[in-house]
């Protein structure tokens, strides 16, 4: 059984989707349609941007997205997902990919939740900080004692969990964490504290776009990170993608249960290849490759 897994914000690297473009003409139509919805020449950044550009949280998101979904659309018959999954903003390329949402919508939801996020990002300034080597119970426990803003972000796989919140308050966590035995606790060049309760202001302007977008059965089922469960039913999956901003993306408990509901192969659809490298952590033997 075949999962497909679509990366989020990180992923992105200056000229991604530039071999795309040129090789497939089917590619370039996607490509250029994605810059008449948005309003802007997207490719121009993506071809021909810095590492500063790209780190946009604007052109960051909607970047990924098209990359990712252009890259399962020019399969063609070859994208037969038993299973997909997407980590934090992947999970709107993963429901398009698997039909729940047209790609106009999902494009434009995309850029509604980049610039709802930029302006929590500004309203309450906040940071996250990868903490390794450590159990995710003990990080949980740790951060309930550290008073202010501080919680379990993204829990990438075991030993691997990103904590977020207040830039001084995630410094004291940080803190504490190695003191507690933490092998390293890094902060993140991040823009906010992504899926953290200082994101509510950008959860609460989501909604309302989430709730107005037309969401079907997808093909197959999708991994949600509210809960790591597979769910088909539209209804669902927009309460899940509009907790999404303030709640944990739970890639972890998401691979285990992929895993356990048969997936032999997993295949990253985008920008990189770190959500390969988690799935091998999980399971040496597991098949993964780059669509």
């Amino acid at each position: 059984m075949t999962a497909y897994v679509f990366p989020g914000q990180g992923s992105q690297f200056p000229g991604m989707g530039r071999d795309l473009y040129d090789a497939d003409s089917n590619a370039r139509i996607w490509f250029e349609h994605a810059n008449d919805i948005l309003g802007f020449t997207l490719t121009d950044v993506m071809f021909r941007g810095s590492e500063e550009d790209l780190r946009q949280t604007r052109v960051t998101q909607p970047a990924i997205f098209l990359h990712s979904v252009v890259k399962a659309k020019v399969m063609g018959d070859a994208f037969q997902p038993t299973m997909v999954a997407g980590h934090s903003l992947g999970e709107f390329s993963a429901l398009v990919a698997a039909g729940a949402m047209e790609f106009s919508d999902g494009l434009k939801l995309v850029a509604a939740r980049a610039n709802a996020m930029q302006r929590a990002c500004e309203m309450r300034p906040g940071t996250m900080a990868a903490i390794l080597g450590m159990e995710d119970g003990k990080v949980e426990e740790i951060c309930k004692t550290i008073p202010g803003v501080v919680v379990p972000a993204n829990y990438n796989c075991p030993g691997q969990l990103v904590i977020s919140g207040s830039v001084e308050v995630v410094t004291a966590a940080c803190e504490a964490l190695k003191a507690a035995g933490a092998k390293r606790a890094l902060m993140l060049p991040v823009g906010g504290a992504f899926h953290s309760p200082l994101m509510e202001p950008a959860r609460a302007e989501l909604a309302t776009a989430i709730e107005f977008t037309p969401i079907v059965h997808p093909r197959c089922p999708v991994y949600q990170n509210v809960d790591a469960r597979a769910h088909k039913d539209p209804a669902r999956i927009k309460a899940n993608l509009i907790a999404q901003l303030t709640a944990p993306v739970r890639w972890t408990q998401t691979m285990q249960n992929m895993l356990s509901d048969g997936a032999t192969r997993v295949v990253e659809v985008g920008p990189g290849n770190v959500l390969q490298g988690l799935f091998k952590k999980m399971s040496k033997e597991l098949e993964t490759a780059a669509a």
